[in-house]
């Protein structure tokens, strides 16, 4: 077991949930702006080639958040255009990250029907 790897990937995955609980709590941004924010700047960095630099030094505490699926999604389309043309600038990311989605839709109905909800008081 690599234990400098695995402490890399707390302290980079932890860093990118201290900016993002920093920008709810201390700026009037929605958690689904910050969402979008963490996504866009992953497909930023993903699509200049930077963001690889940051998988080959944390792993998973850079693929698992939310700036890691907005590099998946552009690794995605740039690697679709080289093969089907500019189609695949609207195919690539949603093929990349197929499975990752279908996983959160198949693992959230499943939550859904062992919880109980409830609804919340105000």
């Amino acid at each position: 077991m690599d234990w400098l790897m695995i402490l890399k990937a707390f302290i980079v995955g932890g860093i990118i949930c201290i900016i993002g609980q920093v920008l709810i709590d201390k700026t009037k941004l929605t958690p689904a702006r910050i969402l979008v924010t963490y996504v866009t700047i992953g497909a930023i960095l993903g699509g200049l080639g930077w963001y690889k630099y940051l998988i080959d030094f944390a792993g998973c505490g850079a693929t698992v958040p939310l700036t890691g699926f907005g590099n998946l999604l552009a690794k995605g389309a740039i690697t679709d255009v080289e093969s089907t043309g500019f189609i695949g600038a609207f195919t690539g990311g949603i093929k990349a990250a197929a499975g990752g989605i279908a996983s959160a839709i198949f693992f959230g109905y499943i939550a859904s029907l062992v919880s109980k909800p409830k609804i919340k008081k105000q």
